[in-house]
């Protein structure tokens, strides 16, 4: 069932597809995506990314060995944060001055940006789907992706204190959740090594360790979306604890959520494990709430220079704003 603002989305883009706006350049909706034909879902798929970047995030995607979320290619639904957070970050990544305007918006502490060297393929100053190196989550081989912890987009900053920093960002669009539990996910008194056990098994005592997350009660933290928000926190961390084996060094993250502010099925939404709203939530299982901030995308791309990105700002306000 589809939430408020997901559904005036759907409608948003099928306007848009039917009225043929050239944000999605000729295309047709009415491809099959789980099993039904939806009007919001482009046929022709790679018409899903702004076009200056089509060719190049394709072959960025490819030659770092990263997976499209649905499958090998940019899916086609008009509603992917995936996609999303692309057609608004990537034709930026290799400008220093725009990576830098965009976390001063986040934090004014922060005087540079370096580049994310660890992408084998056309490193910038914003890495997609980020893993680390090595896998410090007990989660296997890291995939960038696909079956890790993968972080939408990472930056790597410098504050005014020269400390280099972890930024991670989460990039949310129409997504909300229900109330399942992951960590009881296949658990039957007769059941052993079901999903939710193996997430436990994996997660539990890094999150007791953590100087970040309160280990008190990890009950929230098998509920989406406090599910990612706990492994991209513990990734961070495990990334500096563990920097001499890293190719990114720092010594601090902050954490970035990336969130329309109308998505209130998100935001606003009471979730079962706390009785609160989504921040409210995830700010009390916080030792140090400065380093989660929360934005919207419009907010986020502010400043970037007119001139420069007047084509990709007309895009994403059409789109998506």
């Amino acid at each position: 069932m589809a939430s408020i603002y997901q559904e005036s989305q759907r409608e948003k883009a099928i306007d848009l597809i039917q009225s043929k706006n050239p944000v999605f350049y000729g295309s047709l909706g009415g491809k099959k995506f789980m099993t039904k034909f939806r009007d919001f879902v482009l046929i022709d798929n790679i018409k899903n990314l702004f076009e200056p970047i089509r060719s190049d995030a394709v072959e960025y995607f490819k030659k770092n060995k990263i997976s499209w979320w649905g499958g090998k290619q940019p899916t086609g639904h008009s509603l992917s944060s995936q996609i999303a957070c692309i057609n608004h970050l990537y034709q930026i990544r290799n400008d220093k001055e725009a990576v830098l305007t965009i976390l001063k918006n986040i934090s004014d502490d922060f005087t540079d940006v370096l580049p994310v060297v660890n992408d084998k393929f056309k490193p910038a100053y914003i890495q997609f789907e980020a893993v680390s190196d090595n896998d410090n989550l007990n989660e296997g081989v890291p995939n960038r992706g696909s079956n890790c912890t993968s972080i939408d987009a990472l930056i790597f900053g410098v504050r005014n204190d020269g400390s280099h920093w972890l930024i991670p960002i989460e990039w949310k669009y129409t997504e909300f959740y229900n109330n399942q539990n992951k960590a009881t996910e296949g658990c039957t008194k007769e059941t052993k090594g079901s999903k939710g056990e193996t997430r436990k098994n994996r997660y539990s005592q890094l999150i007791n360790n953590s100087s970040q997350l309160r280990s008190e009660n990890h009950f929230c933290y098998y509920f989406e979306p406090f599910y990612q928000l706990m492994r991209q926190t513990l990734w961070a961390e495990q990334m500096i604890i563990n920097s001499k084996n890293e190719t990114l060094k720092a010594t601090n993250f902050l954490h970035v959520h990336v969130i329309p502010s109308e998505n209130s099925d998100l935001l606003e939404k009471k979730y079962k494990c706390s009785g609160m709203g989504m921040e409210a939530t995830w700010r009390f299982h916080l030792e140090d709430q400065s380093k989660y901030f929360i934005i919207t995308p419009e907010k986020l791309m502010n400043g970037i220079k007119d001139k420069t990105y007047y084509d990709l700002l007309q895009y994403l306000k059409i789109r998506y704003w």
